[in-house]
C-alpha cells in the first residue's frame, strides 16, 4: 500500500479554501480519495472586485497571510503536490495578475487563474461520474459567490456547460439584472428541453450546509418542495436570527439565502423534484486533476 498526499487551493470571491487529501494505492484495488483537513477563510474577494474594480490592499494581506499558513499546512501534512486555482473575483480584478504575482512573489505558491469552463471541467472530473447514471438527466449547480457553473449531463455525459455572472455576493449587494436572470431562465429551458428524468446535482458550501440542515442521510436526495419551503423559512429570519437560532457562521448565514434562490429558481424552471448533494466542489476536482496528470 502506498499513501500519497495531495492539496487544493481554491480561492473564490466568498471564501478561501484548502483541502488536503490522503490517496491510497493498493495493487489490484481501486484508488481510495480520503479528505484529511480543510481549513475554509471567509475572505470576501467579491464585495471587493464587484464594488469597486479590485482587490484592495487590506485583502491582499489577508490572502498573503493566508497563502503562508496554507504552505505552512501543506509541509507540515506532508503534501507532495499542490494546485492552486482563483476563480470569479480574481478573474474580474483589475488588479488580479499583479497580486497572483506578489503573492508567488512573498509565499512561494502558484496560482492559476482559470476561466469558468475550466472551472466546470475541472469539477466534472470528481466522483459525479458514480452518481450519474446513463438513464436520466442533470443539470449539475455549483454555486459560488461571483458566478455558478451550470452543466447538462444526459446519456451519461456533458451535453452543455455554461458559466453565469450569477453569484451569492453578486446577490447580496443588488449586481445581477432581470435581464441576466431571464437569460439564465431561457438558457436552462432551452438546453434541457426533451430530456428524461431530470434532476438537480448541487455543490457547493451553501447547499452541502441546507443538506445537513434538513437532517437527511448522506446520499438522500432534498426535494423541491422542501428546498422552496427552507427559503421562505430563511428569508423571515433576521440575519442575527439565523446566527443565533440556526447557528450558521457569520459569513454563512448571508449568502445562504442567494446561494438558495438560485437553486430553486433553476429547479423550478425545468422542472425537477430532486437536488442530489454529492458534497463535492472544485476542491476535490482539483485533486482528482493532480492525481491523473500524474498517472
Amino acid at each position: 500500500m502506498k499513501v500519497r498526499k495531495y492539496a487544493a487551493i481554491d480561492i473564490g470571491s466568498n471564501a478561501i479554501r484548502l483541502l488536503t487529501h490522503n490517496v491510497i494505492e493498493e495493487e489490484g484495488k481501486e484508488t481510495l480519495f480520503r479528505k484529511s483537513a480543510l481549513v475554509r477563510l471567509p475572505i470576501r474577494l467579491g464585495e471587493d472586485v464587484f464594488k469597486n474594480g479590485g482587490i484592495s490592499q487590506r485583502n491582499e494581506e489577508r490572502l498573503l497571510s493566508a497563502m503562508k499558513a496554507f504552505k505552512l499546512l501543506m509541509e507540515v501534512h506532508g503534501v507532495e503536490k499542490y494546485m492552486a486555482c482563483a476563480t470569479s473575483a480574481m478573474r474580474e480584478a483589475q488588479n488580479g495578475l499583479e497580486v497572483i504575482h506578489n503573492l508567488y512573489e512573498a509565499s512561494g505558491v502558484e496560482i492559476q487563474l482559470i476561466d469558468g469552463k475550466r472551472e466546470a471541467s475541472i469539477i466534472a472530473s470528481t466522483d459525479l461520474k458514480k452518481l450519474i447514471r446513463k438513464e436520466e438527466s442533470y443539470l449539475y449547480i455549483d454555486v459560488g459567490g461571483g458566478s455558478t457553473e451550470f452543466t447538462v449531463f444526459t446519456e451519461g455525459k456533458i451535453k452543455i456547460s455554461q458559466s453565469f455572472k450569477i453569484g451569492t455576493v453578486r446577490l447580496l449587494n443588488d449586481m445581477v439584472s432581470e435581464e441576466l436572470w431571464q437569460e439564465l431562465e431561457n438558457w436552462l429551458k432551452k438546453n434541457v428541453k426533451g430530456l428524461p428524468n431530470l434532476s438537480i446535482i448541487g455543490s457547493g458550501g451553501n447547499i452541502n450546509k441546507l443538506h445537513k440542515m434538513s437532517g437527511r442521510k448522506e446520499g438522500e436526495s432534498l426535494s423541491y418542495i422542501w428546498l422552496k419551503a427552507q427559503y421562505h423559512f430563511l428569508t423571515s429570519l433576521t440575519y442575527e436570527e439565523r446566527i443565533s437560532e440556526l447557528g450558521l457562521n457569520p459569513d454563512r448565514a448571508d449568502v445562504i439565502i442567494p446561494a438558495t434562490q438560485i437553486f430553486v429558481s433553476s429547479a423550478k424552471w425545468i422542472g425537477a423534484k430532486k437536488i442530489h448533494v454529492p458534497k463535492i466542489g472544485l476542491s476535490d476536482g482539483i485533486i482528482k486533476t493532480l492525481y491523473q496528470s500524474d498517472n
